[in-house]
C-alpha cells in the first residue's frame, strides 16, 4: 500500500492519468462518430436513389425501360453515369417529345435541379458512369483560353463552328450553337457525348483541357466581348465571310469597272 501511495504522488501521475483519458476519449470518438456519420450518410443516398426511382417510372421507364434496360422507344441508361442525366434532363431534352424529327432538340427542363439530382442518382445506382462535374473542374480559374481555343478548333469547329455557333450535319441533324450554354453543361457533353457528339473522356481530353476550352467558349461569346476586327458577320465563320467578300467586293468591281467604261465612251464621244 505504502509503494501505491508513493506512486499515486509521482509528480508524473497526474500527466499519465490525464494522457490515458484523452487516448480512451480519442479512441471512443473514432470508433463511434465516422460510423454514424457514414450510417447517416448511406441513408441519405439511398432515399434519394428511392425519389429518384419514383420519378424515373413516372416519367422514363416507358421508353428506357422499368430497369434501364431500354426499350425499342429508347436506348439503355445503364452505365451512362449522373452527368449524362444531368444534362439530357437540365437542358430539357429529356423526357423527349412523343414525335420529333432527326435529334431531340432543347426545350424548357420539367424537373427542378433536387429532382435532376435524384433521377441521376437512382440512375448512376445502375452501373458506373461518370459523375456530375464540380465547379472546381469547368470554372475559369487556371484555364489557359489560348489553348482552350486551339483545342476548340482541333476537336469541335468541324462540327460547331469556330466560335461555337452551330452547324448543320447530314440527313437534318445539326450541331447546337454553344453561345449561353452552361459551363457545367458544356462539360457534361464533352464527358458523355450526347446524341450526334462524340465523347471526350479524361484519356482524350483531360479535365484541364475541358476547363480551356470552356474558358475559350465563355471569352468568345461572352456579353461584353468585342470583335477586333469589326463587324462579326453572326461568327459563322469562314463561309459567310467569303459569301460577304464575293457578294459587296465583286460588287463593287463591277460598279467600278462599269463607272471607268462609261467614263471613257463619254470621253470618245467628246
Amino acid at each position: 500500500m505504502k509503494k501505491l501511495s508513493a506512486r499515486r504522488r509521482h509528480p508524473l501521475a497526474a500527466l499519465v492519468v490525464l494522457l490515458l483519458a484523452l487516448a480512451c476519449t480519442g479512441g471512443l470518438y473514432a470508433v463511434f462518430a465516422p460510423a454514424d456519420k457514414a450510417q447517416a450518410d448511406e441513408s441519405a443516398q439511398t432515399l434519394t436513389i428511392e425519389e429518384g426511382k419514383k420519378l424515373y417510372t413516372v416519367g422514363c421507364a416507358s421508353c428506357h425501360g422499368t430497369g434501364g434496360q431500354g426499350t425499342s422507344d429508347g436506348p439503355s441508361v445503364v452505365g451512362v453515369g449522373a452527368a449524362a442525366v444531368d444534362f439530357q434532363v437540365s437542358t430539357g431534352r429529356m423526357p423527349a417529345a412523343t414525335s420529333q424529327g432527326a435529334q431531340v432538340p432543347r426545350k424548357k427542363a420539367i424537373y427542378n435541379q433536387a429532382e435532376i439530382d435524384q433521377l441521376a442518382a437512382y440512375i448512376a445506382s445502375l452501373g458506373a458512369g461518370p459523375a456530375v462535374p464540380t465547379e472546381a473542374q469547368y470554372g475559369p480559374e487556371g484555364a489557359d483560353i489560348a489553348k482552350g481555343g486551339e483545342l476548340f478548333r482541333n476537336n469541335c469547329a468541324q462540327c460547331h463552328n469556330f466560335t461555337g455557333k452551330g452547324g448543320a450535319l447530314t440527313h437534318g441533324k445539326y450541331a447546337p450553337s454553344l453561345d449561353g450554354v452552361a459551363p457545367k453543361h458544356i462539360y457534361e457533353a464533352m464527358l458523355t457525348g450526347p446524341q450526334n457528339m462524340p465523347s471526350f473522356p479524361d484519356t482524350t481530353l483531360s479535365e484541364q483541357n475541358k476547363k480551356d476550352i470552356i474558358a475559350y467558349l465563355n471569352a468568345v461569346n461572352g456579353e461584353e466581348t468585342e470583335s477586333p476586327g469589326g463587324l462579326t458577320l453572326g461568327g459563322l465563320g469562314p463561309v459567310s465571310e467569303g459569301l460577304f467578300a464575293w457578294v459587296f467586293g465583286l460588287g463593287a468591281l463591277i460598279a467600278a469597272a462599269v463607272w471607268v467604261a462609261a467614263r471613257t465612251a463619254k470621253a470618245k464621244k467628246s
